[in-house]
């Protein structure tokens, strides 16, 4: 199954409100049958509800794609910043950890270190149960269905009370004239919880999050001090980036 092939689903769906299986076959290439089979997977995941010859987007425009969808893309970029994320990591020190798909393959990276950990996320605190040389510290708050990200007072509660060595912070967009934005009004609020708890803040973003900008704004990138993102990040934002003082790592 093609993640991109369904990506475009997905999109089509969302800017058209509908569309029909022979209209998505000829967008993609793909025959009606793959198409209809396609179509069952992304409603399962909620993204979109079937009817006979076609399907309607349940996502509004704007909304980000489903965590299930977004863990299958771009898996191998993301695993290297996660290694780069991991190397710049001390032992022992404090960490919040952000939600995300690429968050969560920090935590994979850093599941032997001797680290403290707060993670933001159900999905990176199930990859941290358990691990060995890891203090594991969990914030309270209520988690966001699908995503499985912690937000709310106690959350940010939580944050006001620790101080961190280091942030490792997600987002669904990263351009130098917008900075940091998010999806999320409630889950951009706990990012700058914890970037005020931080001494240093590591942004991670692969390449595709430098060609978007989402409804709440973050943080502008003169708040940042890393971003760690994949060699396909446009030339014309890492520039503008390290122009602002930030120091980008492409790995």
């Amino acid at each position: 199954m093609s993640t991109e092939r369904l990506r475009r689903i997905v999109e089509a769906t969302r800017d058209a409100g509908e569309m029909s299986v022979a209209g998505l076959a000829a967008l993609t290439g793909a025959s009606e049958m793959t198409i209809r089979r396609d179509l069952e997977v992304l409603a399962a995941q909620g993204v979109l509800e079937r009817y006979r010859g076609g399907a309607r987007s349940l996502l509004l425009r704007g909304e980000e794609p489903p965590y299930a969808l977004r863990a299958t893309e771009g898996v191998a970029a993301k695993r290297r910043i996660a290694e780069a994320v991991a190397a710049l990591l001390a032992d022992g020190e404090s960490v919040v950890l952000d939600s995300g798909t690429t968050c969560v393959a920090v935590a994979r990276a850093v599941r032997h270190r001797r680290l403290t950990v707060v993670p933001l996320s159900l999905h990176a605190a199930n990859v941290l149960v358990g691990a060995p040389a890891l203090t594991l510290l969990f914030p309270g708050g209520a988690p966001r269905l699908g995503e499985l990200a912690l937000t709310g007072p106690l959350t940010e509660a939580s944050l006001a009370s620790l101080r961190f060595d280091t942030a490792v912070l997600g987002c669904c967009g990263l351009t130098a004239a917008h900075g940091v934005t998010g999806h999320d009004l409630a889950d951009a609020a706990v990012k700058r919880a914890a970037m005020r708890s931080a001494s240093r803040v590591i942004a991670v973003a692969d390449s595709p999050k430098f060609t978007r900008t989402a409804l709440a704004v973050v943080t502008p990138v003169s708040d940042l001090d890393v971003v760690v993102t994949d060699t396909d990040a446009p030339a014309a934002e890492v520039a503008a980036l390290e122009a602002a003082g930030v120091v980008v790592r492409q790995v």
